[in-house]
């Protein structure tokens, strides 16, 4: 009981945290459902008097909007940057915890440097330069293809952190039977990051499906190729901004639930691998 009382100054904080996190979220829900002169005239009421789904009707049906067009592009998108981090980083972590080539350090310190560098918009231009150089540089794909080239050093350090957790053994037995090393890791390795690779494919998905700037420099001249996130945000910077809340809100709903679905369904290998990753080795 004493300690009970003790922890109730924490969980009142806790209380107050959670509230001032998840009110703006359930805020954007909640009107949604409501009309746009509702939510104009009556903007401080949490709840619709009358809730309606012509909102998202509207929203899913409208040829300036196209939220269903959005949905698809962010969708794709997503996918193919969530797949290519999920590659790049398990196999460079593998090699870094198990390679041994002239070198290796002095790479792996290279890489490590890029966390402590940050230069910002500079490398936008030269980005558009060079995928200019093969027409893809107003379009999903060119930002897609810059993904291959992109290092994610500290998904890398979950993985090599994680796999040098695991027993040399399993690889040792894999090349008895014949296996090289790449087959040793797609057969034996891969297999055994799931918790890992579930952390990194939800961070993944996160950061692709809310990124913004990106997207917006490279679907300027693209509007057919915009994100949601940043067709919403166009929304709220045109001349139709004060006659569209509703259908802002209605496309920041559908654009929150995706992440919330694979955070529920990933939540337990989520956590097992980030303390697992970021702990041990």
């Amino acid at each position: 009981m004493k300690k009970a009382l003790k922890n109730i100054p924490i969980y009142i904080f806790l209380i107050i945290v959670l509230f001032i996190t998840l009110l703006p979220i359930v805020y954007t829900v909640f009107a949604s459902f409501k009309t746009n002169a509702e939510i104009l005239t009556t903007p401080e009421t949490l709840f619709p008097r009358n809730p309606t789904f012509d909102n998202y009707i509207t929203a899913w049906n409208s040829d300036s909007f196209r939220v269903g067009r959005m949905l698809w592009n962010s969708t794709y998108y997503t996918i193919f940057c969530v797949i290519i981090n999920l590659l790049t980083s398990s196999t460079a972590g593998y090699v870094f915890a198990r390679g041994e080539f002239p070198g290796k350090g002095i790479l792996f310190a290279v890489f490590s440097s890029l966390m402590f560098v940050s230069l910002g918009s500079i490398t936008i231009y030269p980005q558009f330069e060079i995928l200019g150089k093969i027409g893809l540089s107003n379009s999903l794909w060119g930002l897609i293809v810059l993904k291959f080239f992109s290092i994610g050093i500290v998904n890398i350090y979950l993985v090599r952190s994680y796999v040098r957790t695991l027993p040399t053994a399993l690889e040792e037995s894999a090349y008895i039977d014949g296996c090289s090393f790449i087959k040793a890791f797609f057969s034996i390795i891969f297999p055994l990051l799931k918790p890992i690779m579930a952390t990194i494919g939800i961070l993944s998905f996160q950061a692709s499906w809310n990124d913004y700037l990106m997207p917006t420099l490279f679907t300027l001249t693209r509007p057919d190729q915009r994100t949601l996130i940043v067709g919403v945000a166009a929304l709220k910077s045109s001349s139709e901004a004060a006659s569209s809340w509703n259908l802002m809100l209605a496309g920041s709903t559908i654009a929150l639930i995706p992440v919330l679905f694979a955070y529920a369904v990933a939540n337990k290998y989520f956590v097992k691998g980030l303390s697992a990753g970021a702990v041990k080795g």
